[in-house]
């Protein structure tokens, strides 16, 4: 009886499932993909929602009491909510998968005409940083679940593979490309510009709408650089896209940088480039 029990235990453990909390959809695919049918991911941003914004519901706080570990990548409420989103739970472990990772600098609009930087959240845009962000999973998954490491590994370095295969076709479709210049509504794209050598024109400025002047400045610069298209996304209002791309005469493109899909959304921002 005794060896029947060890054994229904033993396959309990083999079998359970980690439950774990991710801030944003992006993070679920990079950890599902190394965790496979180990894990559960339960995301705190939901599907066309602005982390910019998020305040946690009830419904959060119960899926946080419940989880064994929080992965966590710098986006920027963490910054405010973390601390209180695991408070209630004192066996929950904090893993930061963004470890290793150069942030680079964003300009933010600051008291009207003064400016300021920060460093831009949005690292999962950029297939080097991929690699980094499922480096960070993997010895997390292993510190959770050192019995099946082996099995991570594995996943990993399929993943890896995955994410070079994404980089190649991205450096493919860009490698005759002459413009080296694009327009964003929101700059979340700077890791993928900064990696593939180009330069994102931004309108948004940390959540700010263009000042009149301002305006005027974005509309010169993308005539002088030829801009074809601007890219907006689902989780920002259209009405200063639409006016820009109507004065300018160019076409707006929609891209999800918050897509669980990250290697079809940047793939499919290096073929409107290469257009």
């Amino acid at each position: 009886m005794k060896i029947f029990v060890f054994v229904v235990l033993g396959l309990c453990i083999t079998y359970a499932k980690i439950n774990i909390i991710a801030s944003i959809a992006p993070e679920k695919t990079f950890i599902d993909y190394i965790g496979k049918d180990k894990v559960n991911v339960l995301v705190l941003v939901k599907p066309n929602h602005s982390p910019h914004n998020y305040e946690p519901s009830p419904s959060d706080m119960r899926m946080v009491s419940n989880a064994s570990a929080y992965f966590s990548i710098g986006i920027e409420f963490e910054d405010i909510w973390l601390e209180k989103l695991i408070s209630q739970n004192k066996k929950i472990e904090v893993f930061k998968i963004d470890k290793n990772i150069k942030k680079i600098s964003i300009k933010e609009r600051h008291q009207g005409r003064h400016h300021k930087h920060s460093k831009d959240p949005h690292i999962w845009l950029n297939p080097d940083n991929v690699k980094t962000i499922s480096k960070n999973i993997l010895n997390s998954l292993i510190k959770l679940d050192k019995i099946n490491k082996d099995f991570y590994i594995k996943n990993y370095n399929n993943f890896i593979a995955k994410i070079i295969k994404t980089d190649l076709i991205i450096k493919n479709n860009l490698s005759n490309l002459k413009n080296k210049y694009f327009m964003v509504f929101h700059p979340s794209w700077g890791y993928f510009a900064k990696y593939y050598g180009l330069s994102q024109l931004a309108i948004e400025v940390q959540g700010k709408n263009p000042t009149p002047k301002e305006m005027i400045r974005i509309i010169k610069k993308a005539k002088q650089y030829n801009i074809k298209y601007v890219i907006s996304t689902p989780q920002t209002s259209d009405t200063i896209v639409k006016q820009i791309a109507k004065t300018l005469e160019i076409k707006v493109i929609k891209i999800n940088p918050l897509s669980s899909n990250w290697s079809k959304s940047l793939i499919y921002l290096s073929n409107i480039l290469s257009e």
